[in-house]
């Protein structure tokens, strides 16, 4: 899809009449799921049976003319397909193959299925999330599954970019749980130089305080940071607390963090005599980081995201879908949506006759 919305033409290749395993993914709308909605714009479908002999070969004729090819089957999959990485690159030494797959394409664990909350299970990255002391959680949103096709973008850009310098292209290797232990932050420095294992803090930062969620009069949920010594004089003010400027538990970053159940505890009893937006409203002409706990309602209508075009309407036959919009603006060659997300299919004579002749 990134690689979509900065231009490229991008071929979706699906297994012929079920397609990817997402299309069967409710909600739906005129039958197609809106999870293959979000992530499928600016893609052409070609079905094809690619366990037959006729379907491999017509996929080493695409791969003979595409610049890149991802693929995110089993390692080894597209081996026994006659489609290794050797076999096509020796079509096209140009061909930048993205392999994206649970644990790589080497190592013990290779062969295994994978989703995206194995690997938050597996990476760490579930055990330090929750509140303190409760049980751990994945993350609201599949965190890794993106994190990783981020990763896979940059490494196709990046071997485009050497390709300019070689003439030849080459195998990017993205891995879910390789990529959701960059997520950790510093909590394998922590306990490999100090022993300290990190876990599971709720809202609270682990860097700073105060710095967490707090609940205002109206019961609603405001976050903000006003860790570090520069905002945390602001906060004071802002909030007619200057006395606990004076006051050597909170005088330096290092004591808050010392401290943080006692500042913590003080910051929400002020919070919790306001309305939420008359906190976020004198917070943010201090110039301390601060939002309010948003529902999707608020998000849909937020006027900064309408602003950024970060919400957008595209057509489908059945009528309009809105989605997350382009996400990186470039000056010169501007990210756009040109095609809606493609039925089961629905482009392969095109993309046949477009690539193929």
């Amino acid at each position: 899809m990134l690689l979509g919305d900065m231009g490229a033409d991008v071929v979706k290749v699906e297994r012929a009449g079920k397609g990817e395993d997402a299309r069967a993914i409710a909600p739906k709308i005129g039958g197609e799921s809106l999870y293959v909605m979000m992530f499928n714009r600016n893609k052409r479908s070609l079905a094809l049976d690619y366990r037959s002999a006729e379907g491999q070969q017509l996929l080493r004729d695409l791969a003979a003319k595409a610049d890149i090819l991802i693929e995110n089957f089993r390692p080894g999959t597209l081996e026994k397909m006659g489609c290794s990485y050797e076999e096509l690159s020796a079509i096209n030494p140009r061909l930048i193959m993205v392999r994206i797959s649970g644990f790589g394409q080497t190592g013990p664990h290779a062969q295994r299925p994978c989703f995206d909350v194995i690997a938050q299970a597996m990476s760490g990255l579930m055990e330090i999330t929750g509140e303190a002391g409760g049980k751990p959680v994945p993350s609201g949103a599949f965190v890794v599954d993106q994190v990783t096709g981020l990763y896979a973008t940059v490494g196709a850009l990046g071997a485009l970019q050497a390709r300019e310098r070689t003439g030849r292209g080459q195998v990017v290797d993205a891995a879910l749980l390789d990529s959701a232990v960059t997520l950790l932050l510093t909590a394998i420095p922590e306990y490999a130089l100090f022993g300290t294992e990190a876990t599971r803090k709720g809202a609270r930062d682990r860097y700073s305080a105060p710095a967490n969620n707090y609940r205002c009069k109206d019961e609603r949920w405001i976050h903000f940071n006003a860790g570090n010594d520069a905002l945390f004089p602001r906060l004071c003010k802002a909030a007619g607390l200057e006395h606990l400027l004076s006051d050597d538990r909170f005088a330096t970053h290092a004591a808050r963090m010392a401290n943080a159940d006692a500042i913590e505890t003080t910051i929400a009893g002020w919070i919790a005599q306001h309305h939420s937006d008359d906190v976020v409203e004198t917070l943010a002409r201090a110039e301390v980081p601060c939002g309010k706990v948003a529902t999707i309602a608020e998000v849909v209508t937020n006027p900064q995201l309408k602003h950024r075009e970060q919400i957008v309407d595209i057509a489908y036959p059945d009528g309009n879908v809105p989605m997350h919009g382009v996400t990186v603006k470039l000056s010169e060659t501007a990210n756009s949506i040109r095609r809606r997300a493609p039925s089961i299919g629905e482009h392969t004579s095109e993309v046949v006759a477009d690539w193929l002749g």
